[in-house]
């Protein structure tokens, strides 16, 4: 996984099958991917069927966790005390991973302890400072800055890796930072609820989450780690994190004061929270084994906007079209960066075909010559 604020999302292997792609061009026999939802295995449903109920899970699972997170923030009481809500959903996605990785019987650990120490600082950078932000801000304000994460993504591929990206990519970025900075001036002029120190808070958070997609890409490459791994060690590294600054901030004692005052708000929504979003990240690991990255973006994009009508329903703020036409440039910045990384997988694989081809062709070109050469000499 790469963090859950949407809780963070990792791909082992972008090179399953898509949905609706095709293989033909591979002779290379590929085991089926088994696809599970909810325990309950569903490989023997047709393709479509699979992403129909998966796509249906992660709907349900995000769009509640969206719900039971300004639920709790929404409650003047409890706005302050993101810090050990936090706490709460490191506890339990700890305790989750623990379940599934024994389950699943996969417990080695294989990434050293201080890759794990660095990335579980970044994890709880980055949900410390999104529960945050939502003091100052809006939960639909943060969705839109959140969904901007390729910005950040793309300048920490450049530093942390060295990677190249094409001109689209960079269009897209610039498409994402005008409809970007349209929602928040909208925002500002608006909203009740808006201070800069959330968009601070917010940019931070997108920051350390593009640090931590480039750190746990490296490390799992290198060190061949599985998701559950991952989760399960960042999250209770990030446990002691979050008790240290707990103490040392003076917001512990207040926090479990406030907590035994309003438990169901606290504990009960909390933990509704923690197993609504882990559900919700391993729903979208599953999407993309059955139908592909392309069709998971999508998916999750459709996801973030059905987000923020629930939020413009069920809790009280202003509302103007405007939100509308900004939150769509940010949509298109998002499927620009998409539509620009599926050509550039589509090139690559053409030119390994292309290469491939050419590699065969010329050993069976050899292979003739060489036999002609022989029938010339017996002759």
């Amino acid at each position: 996984m790469k963090s859950v604020n949407d809780p963070a999302i990792l791909v082992e292997s972008n090179k399953l099958s898509g949905f609706g792609h095709s293989n033909k061009s591979s002779n290379v026999y590929q085991e089926p991917v088994s696809v599970t939802i909810l325990g309950v295995n569903i490989s023997h449903l047709t393709q479509t069927t699979q992403f129909v109920l998966v796509s249906s899970g992660v709907f349900i699972f995000f769009v509640l966790y969206g719900y039971f997170l300004e639920a709790i923030f929404v409650q003047p009481n409890l706005k302050s005390h993101g810090l050990y809500v936090t706490f709460i959903q490191f506890v339990l996605y700890s305790l989750f991973a623990i379940i599934e990785s024994q389950l699943k019987k996969d417990t080695e650990r294989r990434i050293p302890v201080p890759t794990y120490i660095l990335i579980s600082f970044l994890t709880v950078a980055t949900m410390t400072m999104s529960n945050l932000s939502l003091e100052y801000l809006n939960y639909p304000t943060q969705v839109i800055f959140k969904s901007c994460k390729l910005i950040p993504v793309l300048v920490g591929g450049i530093i942390i890796q060295g990677k190249k990206y094409g001109t689209r990519d960079f269009l897209a970025a610039a498409v994402m930072c005008i409809g970007l900075i349209w929602f928040t001036l909208i925002d500002v002029t608006i909203s009740l609820n808006f201070h800069p120190a959330g968009v601070l808070m917010i940019n931070l958070a997108l920051v350390a989450d593009a640090v931590i997609g480039n750190v746990q890409e490296k490390a799992m490459k290198k060190y061949g780690a599985s998701n559950s791994e991952v989760v399960l060690y960042s999250y209770s590294f990030g446990i002691i994190y979050l008790l240290v600054a707990l103490i040392l901030s003076g917001r512990l004692i207040p926090a479990i004061t406030t907590a035994n005052q309003f438990p169901v708000s606290i504990y009960g929504l909390g933990f509704l929270l923690s197993i609504t979003g882990y559900m919700g990240v391993n729903l979208v690991l599953t999407l993309v084994r059955v139908a592909g990255a392309f069709a998971a973006v999508t998916v999750t994009t459709c996801r973030k906007a059905l987000s923020i009508v629930v939020s413009f329903i069920f809790f009280t703020k202003p509302f103007t079209l405007q939100y509308v036409w900004s939150g769509c440039l940010v949509v298109l910045g998002v499927y620009l960066n998409v539509l620009s990384s599926q050509r550039q997988q589509s090139h690559l694989i053409f030119i390994k075909n292309n290469f491939i081809n050419t590699a065969i062709n010329y050993v069976k070109r050899l292979v003739t010559r060489k036999k002609l050469a022989k029938a010339a000499i017996s002759v």
